[in-house]
């Protein structure tokens, strides 16, 4: 995919400002993502989606047990972004893998969106 401004080639996890969203966008797991990734669009902001994956514990081999990857990363501010809105589980589990990834990655700023946090924001936003 080429840069629209001409600068040369966009990575391909780059998802460049798109003015007519397609009805379906199958590089999310999960709606909610899309929904942010739109929020992002809709203010400009250049996002990644999945961009890197932590290595969060590893064998005595340094072969990786335990990996988290971020739902987005948003270059223009150095911040990595994880949407969380399913079962309470699932949201334990995502708070510890992002409590393993501060303590082994101290420079890397991260921060969660859970589902109020997504709400508040589709309402404040909303068209």
């Amino acid at each position: 995919m080429a840069d629209p401004a001409g600068a040369g080639p966009v990575p391909s996890n780059v998802r460049q400002l798109r003015l007519d969203p397609p009805e379906v966008d199958p590089v999310f797991s999960h709606e909610s993502e899309r929904r942010v990734a739109d929020l992002l669009d809709f203010y400009e902001i250049a996002w990644e989606y999945e961009p890197r994956t932590f290595v969060l514990e590893a064998d005595p081999e340094g072969n990786p047990t335990s990996a988290f990857t971020p739902d987005f990363y948003l270059p223009g501010h150095d911040l990595y972004l994880e949407v969380t809105t399913l079962r309470q589980s699932l949201v334990t589990r995502k708070n510890r893998k992002v409590r393993m990834l501060r303590e082994r990655h101290p420079g890397i700023r991260i921060r969660i969106l859970y589902r109020r946090d997504l709400d508040r924001l589709l309402v404040t936003h909303a068209a």
